[in-house]
């Protein structure tokens, strides 16, 4: 803080050594004078009324059992994913990110797998073989081929429709979690019961998963 000094002409700050050892001359001051590093910062008034309000407020029109349950839901979720992490640590297992979704990848290798492997080497000279005999002969495709081909077209559509089947399932939650939230906002709802809060508490979790299966859908399209 700065030191003022007062004689018979008035206030003054008397002269002061630098780090360098050099001095500062007196300078002769007002009466009310503010030195600049103790002018008080400007707080806009949106700020002053943040710093009024109590850590624990809530935002304006949010229903205080919404916000609870909302807090409660994402203490678990969080929980749940620590869990989650600590487990992958342990035992590193790749998992499909989407529950109850079929995993195209996998039934294509099913599908093309051999299910007698002392037998591979001879299937596959046999194909061969007869891969060539028929470009020679300009015949088709042999029959088998042709039938691998109609298993991944069918798996593609079976994963089509089981995606298009959940993404309505999930958004038919979704409008009945924002009737509700109208609801409340409109005070037409001023105690929801315990089963409407946790479907209020799952709307990100839901519009999260919505995502995901429209990423999907336009994959396996």
């Amino acid at each position: 803080m700065t030191t003022y000094e007062t004689d018979v002409n008035g206030k003054f700050i008397p002269a002061t050594q630098r780090p360098d050892g050099t001095w500062r001359k007196a300078r002769r001051v007002k009466d009310g004078y503010v030195p600049q590093d103790e002018v008080p910062l400007y707080e806009s008034k949106a700020k002053k009324i943040q710093a009024q309000r109590p850590n624990n407020s809530l935002p304006v029109g949010m229903c205080p059992l919404v916000a609870q349950a909302v807090k409660e839901k994402q203490e678990k979720q969080l929980k749940k994913q620590k869990l989650k992490e600590q487990q992958q640590q342990q035992q590193p297992k790749i998992v499909n990110s989407t529950p109850g979704l079929l995993n195209v990848t996998s039934k294509f290798e099913a599908v093309k797998k051999p299910k007698n492997n002392s037998s591979s080497t001879q299937q596959q000279s046999s194909s061969s073989s007869q891969h060539e005999n028929n470009q020679k002969q300009g015949k088709e495709p042999p029959r088998n081929v042709t039938e691998i081909t109609d298993k991944i077209d069918d798996l593609a559509i079976d994963d089509r429709q089981e995606v298009t089947k959940k993404l309505k399932k999930l958004r038919k939650k979704l409008r009945e979690i924002e009737e509700i939230e109208q609801k409340i906002a409109s005070g037409e709802l001023a105690k929801p019961e315990k089963d409407q809060l946790d479907k209020v508490a799952r709307k990100s979790e839901i519009l999260s998963e919505i995502q995901e299966l429209e990423s999907v859908r336009k994959v396996v399209k």
